[in-house]
């Protein structure tokens, strides 16, 4: 399948997203938003693809949502059904994607495109990146599920901070607060992300994407609640070939052959 704004690439195991409207800062029109959303639905079907990068071409990560293109639509359009039906379902599409996804932050990430960037799993940044709220600049809230995650990696102080005041948080302070995991030389974040890449998709990836939804659901119960599902999850590790491979190879004291199942 084609694609108009982004690009999509396949090898050996990992798929690399590169938002691809860089004369726009990667800005979010319907169709990426479609054409994202749908490479992620793609990436959860397919077996061959076992880990995914998200990154953008240019200068940007993303500046968020395109305004002229969301002002063209007339004074009757509804910012409610916009997000529900566009960044509401690419949201829960990264969120529950039991692959890992490598957040590649090349440059800014502002307005929705700082929650798409938070739904990736591990984010390297180039130290050329940063983020901000911009939303308050226009008179709206954070939304693509900014409240939700923001609070959760860096507290709820300092996620009211980001966005009452707008403020640019640069890739050091981000790395500080918890926001990302790396901060890298910008000459060499797509060298580093495909590295890491390679490695997860060589790992058990089964185990990475119940280990994802154990965390996930653990924000919405108590520890007794935490510890049942977690032991549910653990038996659906415990059968599998990878659970098995890696005894073995741990016994046999050579590399393990995982297969994400």
């Amino acid at each position: 399948m084609s694609y108009e704004t982004i690009l999509f690439d396949v090898q050996n195991g990992v798929a690399t997203v590169t938002l691809n409207r860089p004369t726009k800062l990667n800005a979010f029109n319907d169709q990426m938003i479609a054409e994202v959303t749908a490479v992620f639905k793609q990436s959860s079907r397919d077996k061959e693809i076992r880990c995914v990068v998200l990154t953008g071409n240019g200068r940007a990560f993303s500046s968020g949502q395109d305004l002229g293109a969301f002002t063209e639509r007339g004074d009757t359009v509804s910012i409610g059904e916009h997000l529900r039906h566009g960044y509401h379902k690419l949201i829960k599409q990264m969120m529950t994607l039991e692959k890992p996804i490598i957040g590649a932050i090349n440059g800014i990430a502002a307005g929705a495109a700082v929650g798409i960037a938070l739904a990736t799993d591990v984010r390297i940044a180039a130290d050329s990146a940063s983020f901000m709220l911009a939303f308050s600049k226009i008179g709206l809230i954070p939304d693509s599920g900014v409240n939700w995650l923001l609070p959760r990696l860096i507290g709820q102080a300092r996620a009211y901070e980001m966005a009452i005041t707008a403020d640019q948080i640069p890739a050091d302070k981000a790395l500080a607060w918890g926001m990302v995991n790396r901060v890298v030389p910008a000459g060499q974040l797509g060298e580093i992300a495909a590295a890491w890449a390679g490695s997860l998709a060589a790992g058990p990836t089964l185990a990475f994407g119940l280990t994802k939804r154990a965390m996930n659901q653990a924000w919405e119960t108590d520890l007794a609640g935490a510890l049942a599902y977690e032991a549910h999850l653990q038996e659906i590790a415990g059968r599998s070939h990878d659970n098995q491979e890696g005894v073995a190879a741990f016994l046999e004291k050579r590399t393990a052959q995982f297969k994400g199942e």
